[in-house]
C-alpha cells in the first residue's frame, strides 16, 4: 500500500463525512418542522418514542445528532428525562440503516445492467447529477434542498467507493494481516472501535471503514464483532461533548446513552464469548463481508434494545445516581444544540415566544387591574419579576435567532418565521416594560395617597379598559396569526390616541382650575404615556402579523389605511369610540 492509497483512503473518508453531513442537513431542512412535531409525540409512551426515534434517525442519518438534539430539548425544558429513553433506543436501531445502504458497494454486477445500476459508482453519480440540476435550475428553496440531499448522498457513496478501492492493495499485504491479528483479542477490538469512532465522531463512518477493509478478505467475524460493539460505544463521544455546560437532566440524557451502550456491550460480549467457549463458533475465523457487518450492526442494536428496553426506569435511576442532584436550579435556556436541526430550532423559538407572550400578558393584566381596582403588593411584585423574565426571554430568543439565521441555511418558511419573531420579540418586551411602569404608577398613587377627581378617575378606567382590549387582541392576533383580526386593531389604536390627547388637555384644564393638585399631574401623565405606548406596540404587532400573512414587504399601506380611516374601518372606529370615549367630559 503506497502513499497514494493512503491519500485515497483519507480523501474518501473526507468525502464520506462531508457527504453524510450534507445529506443529514438537507434531510432536516426538507423535513422542516415535522421532525419537531414527531418528537412532541414521544411523551410518556416509550414504544411510540422508540418508533419515532428510529424514524427521525433514519431521516437525519445520525444517531449522534439525535442524541445531541435530545440533550438540547431536555436542557431547554422541552422534554422530560424519562421521555428520551425510548427515543434513544429507537435512534440506535435507526442508525443501522446507513450500514445497509453502504453494503450496496459490495454488489458485483457481472455484466448485468440492472445490477450495474445498483453499484454506488453508478447510481451515486446519477443522483449527484440530478441534484446539481435541481440546485442550479430551480428557484424554489425546497427543491434546492432536495438537490443538496441527492448531492450529499452521491458524495457519501463516492467516498465509500474511494475507501474501498484504497483497501484493495492490502489484500496481499502480510504486514496488514499481522496487524489485524491483534484484533482477535475482543477487548482490544472494542477499544479500537471506540477510539476510532470517538475521534471521527461517527459510528456510520467507522462502520463504513470496517466495511471497506472487509473487501480485502482479511477481516474475520471474530475481528469485526468486537470492533462493531466498540464503535457503538465510541458514538457516545459526541453526546458527551454536547453535555458540557448543560443542566442536570440534560447531562443525564448523555449518561443514559452511554449506559445503554456500555452495559449492552459488556453483557453481549460476555454472553457471546461464553457461548463460544462452550460451542466453539467456527464462523468466527471466516472472512466477513460488507453485508455481514451491516447485519451484525443491526443485530447488536436490536438485541441491545430487547435486552435493556424493559429496564427504562432503572436506566433513569442509574443516570440520577451518576449525575447527582444539585441545589442550584438553572434558569430556562434555549439550547444552541437545537441548531443542529434548524427547523426544530425555529419551532422551539416559536414555543418560547408563546411562553414569553403569555408572561407579557399576565404582567399587563396585573398592572392594568391595579390601575383600575387599586394597588396590591403581591401583584406589584409579580409584575416586576415578570418583567425581568420577559427581558430574559427577549435576550434569549433574539440572540438565538440572530445566530441561527446568520450561521445556518434556513428554508424560506423558516426564514419568514424567524424574521417575524425577531421583529415581534422587541414589541412584546417593550409592552412588558410599560406594564412595569404602570405598576410603578399604581404604587405611587398608593404611597402618596393620591385621590383623582371623579372625572380623572373615570378617564383612567375608560382608557385602561381600551388598552386592555387592544393588547389582548394584538396578542390573540399574533398567536393565531390572524391577518383579519390585525385589521381591527388600527381603529382602536386611533381611538386610544385621541383619548390620550383629549384626556391630557382635560387634565391641564383641571389643574388650571384647581380641581386636581399639581402633584397629580405627573403620575396621571405617566399613565397616559404608558397607555399610548402600549397601544402603539400592539398596533406594531398587528402590522407585523398583517405584513407576513399578506405577503406585503412593508406595513406602510396597513398603517396609512387606518390613519385615513377607510370607509370599511369607520364602523369599527365608531364602535370603539362609543364604547370607550363617547362619555368623556372636559372640565
Amino acid at each position: 500500500m503506497d502513499i497514494f492509497s493512503f491519500i485515497t483512503l483519507f480523501g474518501g473518508l473526507a468525502f464520506f463525512l462531508y457527504g453524510m453531513s450534507l445529506l443529514s442537513e438537507s434531510l432536516k431542512k426538507t423535513a422542516g418542522g415535522r421532525l419537531e412535531k414527531l418528537l412532541k409525540k414521544a411523551t410518556n409512551n416509550s414504544f411510540k418514542g422508540l418508533l419515532i426515534g428510529a424514524l427521525i434517525t433514519i431521516a437525519i442519518q445520525s444517531s449522534s445528532a439525535m442524541t445531541v438534539m435530545l440533550v438540547g430539548f431536555v436542557n431547554s425544558g422541552i422534554m422530560e428525562l424519562a421521555q428520551t429513553v425510548g427515543v434513544i433506543f429507537g435512534s440506535d436501531i435507526g442508525t443501522t440503516l446507513t450500514a445497509w445502504i453502504l453494503s450496496l458497494s459490495g454488489i458485483n454486477s457481472d455484466g448485468n445492467i440492472f445490477l450495474k445500476l445498483l453499484e454506488p459508482k453508478c447510481f451515486s453519480l446519477i443522483f449527484a447529477l440530478i441534484g446539481v440540476i435541481m440546485i442550479m435550475g430551480s428557484k424554489k428553496q425546497r427543491r434546492k434542498d432536495i438537490g443538496m440531499m441527492l448531492v450529499g448522498f452521491g458524495i457519501l457513496m463516492q467516498g465509500m467507493t474511494m475507501m474501498s478501492s484504497s483497501m484493495t492493495p492490502l489484500r496481499d499485504s502480510e504486514s496488514f494481516v499481522k496487524v489485524l491479528t491483534a484484533f482477535k483479542n475482543p477487548l482490544l477490538g472494542v477499544l479500537a472501535g471506540a477510539l476510532v469512532t470517538g475521534v471521527i465522531q461517527s459510528s456510520a463512518a467507522s462502520i463504513g471503514i470496517l466495511q471497506s477493509m472487509s473487501l480485502t478478505g482479511s477481516i474475520t467475524y471474530g475481528m469485526a464483532i468486537p470492533i462493531i460493539m466498540g464503535a457503538n460505544i465510541g458514538t457516545c463521544a459526541t453526546a458527551v461533548l454536547s453535555s458540557i455546560g448543560v443542566n442536570r437532566d440534560a447531562k443525564r440524557v448523555t449518561a443514559i446513552h452511554v449506559a445503554i451502550k456500555v452495559i449492552g456491550t459488556a453483557v453481549w460480549l460476555i454472553l457471546f464469548y461464553a457461548l463460544n467457549a462452550i460451542m466453539n463458533f467456527e464462523f468466527l475465523d471466516k472472512p466477513v463481508g460488507i453485508v455481514g457487518i451491516a447485519a451484525f450492526h443491526s443485530i447488536f442494536n436490536i438485541g441491545n434494545t430487547i435486552l435493556l428496553f424493559p429496564f427504562r426506569k432503572q436506566l433513569v435511576t442509574l443516570a440520577k445516581i451518576i449525575v447527582k442532584e444539585s441545589d442550584e436550579e438553572q434558569e430556562f435556556k434555549l439550547d444552541e444544540r437545537l441548531m443542529t436541526s434548524p427547523p426544530i430550532a425555529v419551532s422551539e423559538c416559536t414555543n418560547s415566544m408563546v411562553k414569553m407572550v403569555g408572561k407579557a400578558q399576565k404582567g399587563l393584566d396585573k398592572a392594568t387591574d391595579m390601575l383600575a381596582d387599586g394597588y396590591n403588593d403581591d401583584d406589584f411584585e409579580f409584575v416586576k419579576k415578570n418583567e425581568e423574565k420577559v427581558d430574559h426571554y427577549e435576550d434569549l430568543i433574539g440572540s438565538f435567532l440572530m445566530k441561527l439565521t446568520t450561521t445556518h441555511h434556513l428554508s424560506v418558511e423558516d426564514k419568514n418565521r424567524s424574521s417575524k419573531m425577531m421583529q415581534a420579540v422587541g414589541e412584546f418586551e417593550r409592552i412588558a416594560d410599560h406594564a412595569s411602569y404602570m405598576a410603578n404608577s399604581a404604587e405611587e398613587i398608593m404611597r402618596k395617597q393620591i385621590v383623582f377627581s371623579p372625572d380623572a378617575d373615570k378617564e383612567i378606567k375608560s382608557l385602561v379598559a381600551a388598552v386592555k382590549e387592544i393588547y389582548t387582541n394584538a396578542i390573540e392576533c399574533y398567536l393565531s396569526d390572524d391577518a383579519e383580526m390585525a385589521k381591527k386593531i388600527g381603529p382602536l389604536k386611533i381611538v386610544i390616541s385621541e383619548m390620550c390627547d383629549s384626556y391630557k388637555a382635560n387634565h391641564v384644564e383641571r389643574l388650571s382650575t384647581g380641581v386636581c393638585e399639581p402633584s397629580h399631574g405627573f403620575v396621571y401623565n405617566d399613565i397616559l404615556y404608558s397607555c399610548g405606548r402600549i397601544a402603539d406596540h400592539s398596533h406594531n404587532i398587528a402590522a407585523i402579523v398583517y405584513r407576513f400573512k399578506s405577503g406585503e414587504q412593508t406595513g406602510d399601506t396597513y398603517m396609512h389605511d387606518f390613519k385615513q380611516r377607510k370607509e370599511s374601518d369607520e364602523a369599527l372606529y365608531r364602535e370603539y369610540f362609543e364604547k370607550y370615549a363617547s362619555n368623556e367630559k372636559a372640565v
